[in-house]
Protein backbone atom coordinates (compact mmCIF):
# COMPACT_ATOMS: atom_id res chain seq x y z
CA UNK A 1 0.00 0.00 0.00
CA UNK A 2 1.08 3.33 -0.59
CA UNK A 3 2.27 5.27 2.27
CA UNK A 4 1.99 8.84 -0.20
CA UNK A 5 -0.94 9.25 -2.70
CA UNK A 6 -2.32 12.48 -3.80
CA UNK A 7 -6.46 11.81 -3.30
CA UNK A 8 -8.72 14.82 -4.88
CA UNK A 9 -11.45 15.50 -6.33
CA UNK A 10 -10.80 15.99 -10.57
CA UNK A 11 -12.15 15.75 -13.76
CA UNK A 12 -10.27 15.65 -16.97
CA UNK A 13 -9.31 19.55 -17.05
CA UNK A 14 -9.43 20.41 -13.27
CA UNK A 15 -8.61 19.61 -9.51
CA UNK A 16 -9.87 21.16 -6.27
CA UNK A 17 -7.75 22.24 -3.47
CA UNK A 18 -8.73 23.65 -0.47
CA UNK A 19 -7.65 26.78 1.80
CA UNK A 20 -8.89 28.71 5.03
CA UNK A 21 -8.97 31.83 5.66
CA UNK A 22 -10.47 34.94 7.57
CA UNK A 23 -13.61 36.18 6.26
CA UNK A 24 -12.25 39.40 4.94
CA UNK A 25 -10.50 37.41 2.44
CA UNK A 26 -12.32 34.58 1.37
CA UNK A 27 -15.73 36.47 0.95
CA UNK A 28 -14.25 38.46 -1.98
CA UNK A 29 -12.36 35.67 -3.72
CA UNK A 30 -15.89 34.07 -3.86
CA UNK A 31 -17.83 36.68 -5.00
CA UNK A 32 -14.16 37.20 -7.88
CA UNK A 33 -13.54 33.72 -8.54
CA UNK A 34 -10.17 34.25 -7.43
CA UNK A 35 -8.42 36.23 -4.79
CA UNK A 36 -7.94 39.94 -5.01
CA UNK A 37 -6.70 42.54 -1.77
CA UNK A 38 -6.61 41.90 0.99
CA UNK A 39 -5.10 38.84 -0.01
CA UNK A 40 -1.26 39.16 -0.46
CA UNK A 41 0.83 38.09 -2.90
CA UNK A 42 3.95 38.47 -1.55
CA UNK A 43 3.79 35.58 1.03
CA UNK A 44 3.09 31.76 0.56
CA UNK A 45 0.45 30.28 0.34
CA UNK A 46 -0.70 26.68 0.78
CA UNK A 47 -3.16 24.06 -1.25
CA UNK A 48 -4.42 21.29 -0.09
CA UNK A 49 -6.53 18.59 -2.31
CA UNK A 50 -7.55 17.09 1.03
CA UNK A 51 -10.47 18.12 2.63
CA UNK A 52 -10.32 16.08 5.73
CA UNK A 53 -6.84 17.48 6.06
CA UNK A 54 -7.91 20.74 5.85
CA UNK A 55 -10.83 20.59 8.49
CA UNK A 56 -8.59 19.14 11.16
CA UNK A 57 -6.06 22.13 10.48
CA UNK A 58 -8.94 24.52 10.44
CA UNK A 59 -10.69 23.14 13.17
CA UNK A 60 -13.93 22.74 10.58
CA UNK A 61 -13.68 26.85 9.94
CA UNK A 62 -13.56 27.57 13.60
CA UNK A 63 -9.91 28.48 14.36
CA UNK A 64 -9.49 32.43 14.15
CA UNK A 65 -8.23 33.55 10.84
CA UNK A 66 -9.53 30.02 8.64
CA UNK A 67 -13.07 30.51 9.61
CA UNK A 68 -13.93 30.43 5.53
CA UNK A 69 -13.18 27.17 3.88
CA UNK A 70 -12.23 27.62 0.11
CA UNK A 71 -12.92 24.89 -2.98
CA UNK A 72 -10.48 26.45 -5.60
CA UNK A 73 -10.91 24.57 -8.42
CA UNK A 74 -7.71 25.31 -10.56
CA UNK A 75 -6.53 23.49 -13.68
CA UNK A 76 -4.55 20.30 -13.95
CA UNK A 77 -1.96 21.49 -15.84
CA UNK A 78 -1.37 24.16 -13.46
CA UNK A 79 -1.57 21.79 -10.90
CA UNK A 80 1.13 19.63 -12.25
CA UNK A 81 3.05 22.29 -13.03
CA UNK A 82 3.30 23.27 -9.27
CA UNK A 83 4.50 19.41 -8.52
CA UNK A 84 7.22 19.52 -11.32
CA UNK A 85 8.53 22.79 -9.48
CA UNK A 86 8.20 21.04 -5.61
CA UNK A 87 11.03 20.42 -3.32
CA UNK A 88 10.17 18.66 -0.25
CA UNK A 89 10.90 20.45 3.04
CA UNK A 90 13.01 18.32 4.56
CA UNK A 91 16.08 16.35 2.94
CA UNK A 92 14.01 13.29 1.34
CA UNK A 93 16.52 10.76 0.91
CA UNK A 94 13.67 9.67 -1.56
CA UNK A 95 14.60 12.59 -3.74
CA UNK A 96 17.87 13.66 -2.45
CA UNK A 97 21.41 12.24 -2.48
CA UNK A 98 21.69 14.04 0.73
CA UNK A 99 21.64 17.81 2.83
CA UNK A 100 23.77 19.06 0.86
CA UNK A 101 21.85 18.23 -2.75
CA UNK A 102 18.38 19.56 -0.72
CA UNK A 103 19.86 22.59 0.51
CA UNK A 104 20.66 24.02 -2.90
CA UNK A 105 17.37 22.74 -4.27
CA UNK A 106 15.51 24.17 -1.42
CA UNK A 107 17.09 27.57 -1.49
CA UNK A 108 15.99 28.38 -4.87
CA UNK A 109 12.67 26.52 -4.71
CA UNK A 110 9.68 28.29 -6.07
CA UNK A 111 6.98 25.61 -4.76
CA UNK A 112 7.59 23.50 -1.42
CA UNK A 113 5.95 20.22 -1.11
CA UNK A 114 5.48 18.50 2.43
CA UNK A 115 3.54 15.22 3.41
CA UNK A 116 1.18 15.19 6.32
CA UNK A 117 -0.78 12.61 8.22
CA UNK A 118 -3.96 12.20 5.79
CA UNK A 119 -6.63 12.40 8.78
CA UNK A 120 -10.05 10.54 9.22
CA UNK A 121 -13.56 12.05 9.89
CA UNK A 122 -12.93 12.65 13.72
CA UNK A 123 -9.74 13.98 13.24
CA UNK A 124 -7.50 11.06 13.73
CA UNK A 125 -4.07 11.24 11.93
CA UNK A 126 -3.62 8.00 9.70
CA UNK A 127 -0.85 6.08 8.21
CA UNK A 128 -1.37 7.49 4.77
CA UNK A 129 0.23 10.68 4.10
CA UNK A 130 -1.63 13.83 2.36
CA UNK A 131 0.56 16.32 -0.16
CA UNK A 132 0.08 20.00 0.62
CA UNK A 133 2.16 22.63 -1.67
CA UNK A 134 3.06 25.62 -0.66
CA UNK A 135 2.94 28.53 -3.37
CA UNK A 136 5.94 31.21 -3.00
CA UNK A 137 5.49 34.69 -3.63
CA UNK A 138 7.52 33.78 -7.07
CA UNK A 139 5.05 32.05 -8.55
CA UNK A 140 1.43 32.98 -6.89
CA UNK A 141 0.20 35.63 -9.77
CA UNK A 142 0.24 32.00 -11.87
CA UNK A 143 -1.89 30.87 -9.45
CA UNK A 144 -4.31 33.52 -8.96
CA UNK A 145 -4.61 34.81 -12.86
CA UNK A 146 -4.06 31.67 -15.12
CA UNK A 147 -4.74 28.57 -12.97
CA UNK A 148 -7.83 29.54 -10.76
CA UNK A 149 -10.86 28.29 -12.39
CA UNK A 150 -13.05 29.17 -10.11
CA UNK A 151 -14.20 29.38 -6.02
CA UNK A 152 -16.42 28.00 -4.13
CA UNK A 153 -17.50 28.66 0.09
CA UNK A 154 -17.74 25.25 1.42
CA UNK A 155 -18.03 26.57 5.15
CA UNK A 156 -21.69 25.76 5.34
CA UNK A 157 -20.46 22.14 4.19
CA UNK A 158 -17.76 22.04 7.04
CA UNK A 159 -20.27 24.24 9.89
CA UNK A 160 -22.95 20.87 8.62
CA UNK A 161 -20.46 18.20 8.76
CA UNK A 162 -18.99 19.13 11.83
CA UNK A 163 -22.58 19.88 13.61
CA UNK A 164 -23.38 15.97 12.31
CA UNK A 165 -20.41 14.60 14.11
CA UNK A 166 -20.90 16.72 17.41
CA UNK A 167 -24.33 15.33 17.49
CA UNK A 168 -22.84 11.55 17.17
CA UNK A 169 -23.85 11.24 13.57
CA UNK A 170 -21.38 9.75 11.64
CA UNK A 171 -23.17 8.01 9.28
CA UNK A 172 -24.88 10.87 7.92
CA UNK A 173 -22.08 12.75 8.11
CA UNK A 174 -19.57 10.44 5.71
CA UNK A 175 -21.56 10.83 2.53
CA UNK A 176 -21.79 14.21 2.35
CA UNK A 177 -17.74 14.45 1.96
CA UNK A 178 -16.24 15.69 -0.88
CA UNK A 179 -15.57 12.27 -3.13
CA UNK A 180 -11.11 12.23 -3.61
CA UNK A 181 -9.56 9.79 -5.40
CA UNK A 182 -6.39 9.00 -6.18
CA UNK A 183 -4.79 11.24 -8.75
CA UNK A 184 -2.77 9.78 -11.65
CA UNK A 185 0.65 11.32 -11.11
CA UNK A 186 3.08 10.05 -13.74
CA UNK A 187 6.06 7.96 -12.76
CA UNK A 188 8.53 10.68 -13.52
CA UNK A 189 6.76 13.20 -11.40
CA UNK A 190 6.07 10.67 -8.39
CA UNK A 191 10.00 10.43 -8.38
CA UNK A 192 10.26 13.58 -8.07
CA UNK A 193 7.65 14.10 -5.08
CA UNK A 194 9.51 10.91 -3.36
CA UNK A 195 6.02 9.22 -4.00
CA UNK A 196 6.66 4.96 -3.52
Amino acid sequence: MRTREIRARYDRDSITVYQAYAPEIGLPATEHGTFVPPFSRGRMTWIKPSFLWLMARSGWARKPGQQTVLAVRISRTGWEEALSLAVPTDPDRRVFRGSDEWRRHFANAAVHVQWDPERSLHGSKLEMRSIQIGLSRHIIDRYVDDWILDIEDRTPLARKIHDLLKAGRSTQANPLLPKERPYPVPPGLAAHLGMP
